[in-house]
């Protein structure tokens, strides 16, 4: 029987390497066809945010990346709806479309999968 695996990505886009290796994770594990599920949690949701200016920091852009996760089967996507109000953005214009969780809902969701990373 196939494990599931929640990826928690909890860090922004351009605050070091976690949100592209949580992305490398999910996106590996989805061309295995494995149960995956990513949560993006506090600063996590701001690789979410449609305009990023990636070349500015000297970065790579995740947007590309963060919208071929349906194509590798990763459609099990969740954003927290604190997080996502505490850093004042609309959940409705962030560029995935992912399920908004309330915080007593983030532990049922994290209680559904055999294995979690938090990066």
């Amino acid at each position: 029987m196939r494990q599931s695996l929640l990826i928690i990505s909890r860090q922004s886009p351009w605050s070091g390497p976690s949100a592209r290796e949580a992305l490398d994770i999910a996106l590996a594990g989805g061309a295995f066809d494995l149960p995956i599920g990513v949560l993006f949690l506090d600063d996590g949701v701001l690789q979410l945010v449609p305009v990023q200016h990636a070349a500015t920091l000297r970065q790579k852009d995740l947007s590309a990346n963060l919208q071929a996760l349906p194509m590798f089967g990763v459609e099990a996507l969740y954003v927290s709806a604190r997080s996502v109000q505490e850093r004042g953005l609309d959940a409705q214009a962030l560029i995935l479309a992912a399920e908004v969780l309330e915080d007593d809902a983030l532990a049922a969701l994290i209680d559904r999968y055999d294995q979690v990373i938090t990066l």
